[in-house]
C-alpha cells in the first residue's frame, strides 16, 4: 500500500497558495486582470456545538481583496452556508469562516499582513502601498490602526533608563491674531524612549511639563518606581515633570546638547568680535569666518594641518584673544563631559571655572551659569553614562517617517506610524 507524501493540492491551488482554499477556476477579464474563483478546502465545524458539517445549505459569491499573484487578481469566494445536523444544537445553519477570511471580513489575512509590513517594515508611504495593492488608503490605515492596538501597554515594559526628547511635528505656521498681528506657532511633540532598547514608548503633544507629566502620571506606580535614570536635554520643563512624577529617578543631562551650547557660544563670540572690529558680518575673506567650522571641531580630533590652520586663524583674526578664549572654554567643557569619575569631573570643573574667569565675557558667563545649574545632572551623566543617544536615533527615524509621508496632518496617524515602526525595529 502506497500513500502520497507530497502536497495534496492541485497545481493551481499550490501556485495561488491561499491557505485553506482551493482554486476552482481562473479566467482573464481584461487589462491584465485575472478572476480566480476559490472555495474552502475543508468543511467547517458549527460555531456553537463544534460538530463538523456535512450538508450544504446554500452558496453565494463573495468578492475578496487579496494579494496580487503574478499580477492583479480578482478573487471570488464561493462561500457556502452549512446545516448543523446536531439535533440539540440551537444553530440550524451557519456560514463558513476561515483563518484567512474571518467573519465579516472582506480582505484576506495575508493581504492585511502585507499592507502593514509594507508600511512599517519597508518604510513605504501608505498611499503608495494602497496603489500597489489596488486598495483604498482607508483600508491601509485601518490595518495600521488595528496593528497599533496590538502593541503592548508601556506599563508591561520594564524600563530602567528613560530618554525624553522633543521634535517638531509639523512645519512652522503663522496665524493672525484678532488684533491683526501675526503669531508664530511651532507644533512640537515629545518622544519618550526606553534608553536601553531604543523602543519608543509614547509620543505626547508639546514640549512642556504638562504633556510629559500627564504621560508619566498615567503609568502605574510599579512602572514609575522601576525607572532609575532619565536622560533629557537641558530643559527646565522636562526636569519639572520628572521631579513631580519620578522623584526617585536620577536625571542625566545629554552631553551632546551641552557641547552644542558651547559651540553656539564660540559662534556668538566670533560674530561679536567681527562686528566690533569691522562693523559688518563675517565674509569669505575673513580667516575666522572661512574657518568657522574648524572652531567647532573637537580639539583632540584635529590633525597637524588642521591645528596649524586653527592657530594661524586665531593669530591673524583674533587680536583680542576672545575667540581663542571661547575655544578654550569649549574644549575644557568637552574634557569635563568625558571624565571617568566624579573626582576627575570636579577637577575639570575647577579648570573650566578658571578659564571662564580669565575669558570674562558675557557669552562664557552664560555657559558657566548653565553648567552650574545642571551640575547635579552632569554628575549623574559621569557616574551612569546614560545619554539621549537612543532617543536621538528614534527621532532620526521619525524624521524619515515624516519625509516618506510628506508630512502628517493627523496626529493620531502620526503616532501610529512611529509606535509601529519602533516596535518592529526593536523586535527585530
Amino acid at each position: 500500500m502506497f500513500e502520497p507524501t507530497g502536497s495534496q493540492r492541485d497545481a493551481a491551488s499550490a501556485i495561488f497558495n491561499l491557505p485553506d482554499y482551493r482554486v476552482l477556476s481562473a479566467a482573464d477579464v481584461g487589462d491584465g486582470v485575472r478572476r480566480v474563483e476559490v472555495e474552502s478546502s475543508d468543511p467547517p465545524g458549527c460555531p456553537v456545538c463544534g460538530v463538523l458539517a456535512v450538508r450544504v445549505h446554500s452558496r453565494r459569491r463573495q468578492a475578496l481583496r487579496d494579494l496580487p499573484v503574478a499580477g492583479p487578481t480578482e478573487v471570488v469566494w464561493l462561500k457556502r452556508r452549512w446545516f448543523c445536523d446536531q439535533a440539540r444544537c440551537p444553530r440550524g445553519t451557519f456560514s463558513e469562516v476561515t483563518d484567512q477570511v474571518p467573519a465579516f471580513a472582506r480582505s484576506t489575512a495575508r493581504l492585511c499582513q502585507a499592507l502593514v509590513a509594507a508600511v512599517v517594515v519597508s518604510g513605504r508611504a501608505a498611499s503608495e502601498v494602497a496603489r500597489a495593492h489596488r486598495v483604498s488608503w482607508w483600508l491601509v490605515q485601518s490595518m495600521l490602526t488595528a496593528a497599533a492596538d496590538l502593541i503592548g501597554d508601556p506599563d508591561d515594559v520594564l524600563v530602567r533608563r528613560l530618554g525624553v526628547d522633543e521634535h517638531r511635528y509639523r512645519s512652522v505656521r503663522f496665524f493672525r491674531d484678532p488684533d491683526g498681528g501675526w503669531r508664530r506657532y511651532e507644533p512640537w511633540m515629545t518622544t519618550l524612549v526606553d534608553a536601553d532598547t531604543g523602543r519608543v514608548l509614547g509620543v505626547v503633544d508639546g514640549r512642556d511639563s504638562a504633556g510629559v507629566g500627564a504621560w508619566l502620571a498615567a503609568r502605574s506606580c510599579a512602572w514609575r518606581d522601576a525607572v532609575e535614570v532619565v536622560a533629557i536635554d537641558p530643559s527646565a520643563a522636562f526636569r519639572k515633570a520628572l521631579r513631580e512624577q519620578l522623584p526617585h529617578a536620577a536625571v542625566s543631562v545629554d552631553p551632546f546638547h551641552l557641547v552644542k551650547l558651547a559651540n553656539d557660544m564660540v559662534t556668538a563670540v566670533r560674530q561679536r568680535v567681527v562686528r566690533d572690529r569691522k562693523g559688518r558680518r563675517g565674509r569669505g575673506i575673513d580667516p575666522a569666518w572661512a574657518n568657522r567650522r574648524l572652531l567647532l571641531r573637537a580639539g583632540d580630533t584635529l590633525g597637524p594641518r588642521a591645528l596649524a590652520r586653527l592657530k594661524a586663524t586665531l593669530r591673524t583674526d583674533d587680536p583680542t584673544d576672545e575667540i581663542g578664549a571661547a575655544w578654550g572654554v569649549k574644549e575644557a567643557l568637552r574634557r569635563l563631559l568625558t571624565s571617568g569619575s566624579l573626582a576627575e569631573a570636579h577637577e575639570h570643573k575647577m579648570r573650566l571655572g578658571v578659564f571662564v574667569l580669565a575669558a570674562n565675557m558675557p557669552e562664557t558667563d552664560r555657559l558657566w551659569a548653565t553648567i552650574d545649574a545642571w551640575w547635579d545632572a552632569i554628575e549623574v551623566l559621569v557616574v551612569t553614562g546614560v545619554t539621549n543617544a537612543r532617543t536621538e536615533a528614534a527621532n532620526t527615524g521619525i524624521k524619515q517617517i515624516k519625509r516618506t509621508g510628506r508630512g502628517y496632518r493627523n496626529a493620531a496617524n502620526y503616532r501610529t506610524r512611529i509606535l509601529l515602526a519602533s516596535a518592529a525595529r526593536t523586535a527585530a
